[in-house]
């Protein structure tokens, strides 16, 4: 196995993956493509949004994932982010680097390793290829074979190289220049210190302050979106910069006070796709709230949740999405 000397004895034993429980995925379909020869950068009335870059087809958060959804015209990238040992933001789900995912020898956190060491970890492995049978680890034109766990900058520098890369199409580069970025503080609201960067409920710590200047320094503060099951750090973001768009997600069968989730800075009400119906979404939407569930990966699913009404879904197989 190729690792970093080292990295596996400053790891630290955990928990496995809390996952998004995903719908059932189906067989491919064609890949969705817009009408005109232009996508508007600014907020259309559907989102759609590649989970994790375009899980259901390439490993999950790097960077040929975020590639192929670009493909797919996505109108937005979303992603998790954790914090390197040395302070700096980078996309991944779990707070630990298992071997169903990446080479690595036991379990690694992400938080024991500097985002340089990270990004020499290559994951490019298919943990459940029962529920993900289509994802392969091909390489893509602009990120070529780089399964590396990257940084958020990367990620954002990767939008901005295929906008301007005549390798794709002019709808592809169009839709990449205006693409948003759904971002996601994967704070565990049960365990507050699990991040260690002294957060304590209230204000911005070491992890939102660096994230927000990671897009600060991008010039994206208009094309990104904040997401979290730890609404704490939604209204520590808010306190701090009331023009960034805050999404508050909601497990399933997780019903929240939706005046209050809009009185705390939230836009986007983001729940398991199963607790959505007419009631819910009514209530929602007289909140003020946009509502767009996770994660959707039955075409029967999605088409169900278009004809409701809801502002867009997340989910890893974009290339099964019907146009809205």
């Amino acid at each position: 196995m190729v690792l970093v000397a080292g990295l596996v004895a400053l790891a630290a034993c955990g928990a496995t993956e809390a996952e998004h429980p995903p719908g059932t995925a189906a067989a491919p379909a064609a890949s969705r493509a817009p009408d005109t020869n232009a996508v508007s950068p600014v907020v259309r009335p559907f989102d759609l949004q590649g989970h994790r870059g375009a899980r259901g087809l390439r490993p999950e958060n790097t960077l040929p994932a975020f590639e192929l959804a670009l493909d797919l015209l996505v109108d937005t990238l979303e992603m998790d982010l954790h914090l390197s040992r040395d302070d700096v933001v980078v996309v991944w789900h779990d707070p630990l680097i298992d071997s169903g995912k990446c080479d690595v020898e036991g379990v690694v956190r992400i938080r024991d390793l500097t985002a340089e060491q990270l990004g020499q970890v290559r994951c490019d492995r298919n943990p459940d290829p029962d529920r993900f049978p289509d994802q392969v680890a091909e390489p893509g034109l602009v990120a070529g074979n780089d399964y590396t766990i990257p940084t958020l900058a990367q990620v954002f520098q990767l939008a901005a190289s295929y906008s301007t890369d005549d390798r794709k199409t002019a709808d592809q580069r169009a839709n990449a220049a205006g693409v948003r970025f759904n971002i996601e503080t994967k704070r565990d609201p049960t365990n507050p210190g699990a991040i260690g960067d002294g957060f304590d409920g209230e204000t911005m710590g070491i992890f939102e302050v660096a994230v927000i200047e990671a897009v600060t320094t991008a010039g994206l503060l208009d094309r990104v979106s904040v997401q979290s099951f730890d609404h704490r750090s939604l209204r520590a973001i808010h306190a701090a910069h009331s023009d960034i768009t805050l999404a508050a997600l909601t497990g399933r069968g997780d019903l929240p006070d939706f005046s209050a989730l809009v009185q705390s800075g939230a836009a986007i009400w983001s729940p398991d796709h199963r607790s959505v119906d007419a009631t819910t979404l009514a209530a929602a939407h007289d909140a003020g709230l946009l509502v767009i569930p996770w994660t959707v990966n039955n075409p029967n699913d999605m088409e169900q949740l278009l004809t409701l009404g809801v502002d867009g879904i997340i989910t890893d197989r974009p290339d099964l999405a019907p146009s809205p």
